[in-house]
């Protein structure tokens, strides 16, 4: 069974020879073959020649285009910096001020520089793995966009001091994040990514007002050109996981702090969840059998439809040996 197949037998309750590895890897894979991470969120070919070494090395069953939450805003005009060998940064904001909401127009995401180069990375795993693996696009969230924009501590505060404004801004970034999200399945995406990690800070009466009308209707659209949905917003979402599984996302990735066997019946067969081993204590940390021992209660807790990854992204400095480990456990 190929990884295409794993995942997509999981995902509609198939039988599948082995739980698929959904593991999403960055910094690590920029490491792994030996790039400065400057060099991986700028040349399409390194990120995607880095994403296929990881998932033929360590089992990993998807290929991901994710490399920083700044494309968007860096086309749009942000001051982003790109960074040796760290995560772009952005400091000045281009939003200072509600009316500098009128100078945000939308981009093309196939001719900007970073949002083009990601929507290349979808053409070429296209391109040079088939249906071997499936292919993971990514956009910013409406709110995790409107915190690259504006800052997250000036939105916090404008969610009750500027109501309309943050209606307003949210809605500037869902449009940019459905241009983006069509260029790339256009181009070859099987899945759009969709993360705001944002979201787990505002609780459920503001999400639900804000967010969640916006996040399902992206999921509507990316649904409607034929792709799936992966929502991701790490952090504690315990609160949020009701309204999480009405927005229709496939797969939802579910972080260390909120238990899978709650999440199992929260979801209630509506949406695959994925997840959850610590990120940082036991993968980056841990020992291999503390990684077995992780996987294993996983499966153990979390339903028909779990698909295995760490909680977020898997760290820089974690040892080959435990990300192997959570492979073979699998085969296991």
């Amino acid at each position: 069974m190929t990884p295409y197949e794993r995942v997509m037998n999981r995902l509609e309750g198939k039988p599948v020879d082995l739980i698929p590895n959904t593991n999403i890897v960055m910094q690590f894979a920029a490491r792994e073959i030996g790039i400065s991470y400057s060099t991986y969120v700028t040349d399409y070919r390194k990120l995607v020649e880095a994403n296929l070494v990881c998932c033929e090395r360590y089992g990993i069953d998807m290929v991901s285009t994710i490399s920083d939450p700044f494309r968007e805003a860096s086309d749009r005009g942000a001051a982003v910096k790109i960074l040796s060998d760290d995560v772009p940064a952005c400091h000045d904001f281009l939003i200072q001020k509600p009316a500098d909401l009128q100078k945000l127009v939308l981009v093309d995401p196939t001719t900007s520089p970073r949002m083009g180069d990601r929507v290349k990375a979808c053409a070429l795993y296209k391109q040079t793995s088939g249906r071997q693996y499936p292919i993971l696009g990514w956009v910013e969230g409406p709110l995790a966009e409107a915190c690259d924009l504006r800052g997250i501590n000036e939105i916090m505060m404008d969610f009750f001091d500027e109501p309309e404004f943050v209606e307003d801004l949210l809605q500037n970034c869902y449009d940019q994040a459905l241009l983006f999200a069509k260029a790339q399945i256009e181009a070859g995406a099987d899945f759009i990514g969709i993360g705001d990690a944002a979201a787990s800070l505002i609780g459920p009466q503001l999400y639900e007002r804000y967010v969640f009308p916006l996040e399902k209707q992206l999921i509507e659209e990316i649904h409607r050109w034929g792709a799936r949905a992966k929502l991701h917003i790490c952090g504690n979402i315990r609160d949020l996981l009701p309204l999480l599984a009405l927005t229709g996302a496939d797969m939802i990735d579910i972080d260390s702090m909120v238990p899978l066997a709650e999440v199992d019946q929260v979801l209630a067969g509506r949406n695959a969840p994925s997840g959850n081993v610590d990120t940082v204590k036991i993968l980056q940390q841990g020992t291999p059998e503390q990684v077995r021992t992780a996987v294993k209660t996983c499966v153990a807790e979390g339903g028909d439809l779990l698909f295995l990854a760490a909680g977020c992204e898997v760290p820089k400095f974690t040892p080959p040996e435990n990300l192997l480990a959570f492979a073979e456990v699998l085969r296991e």
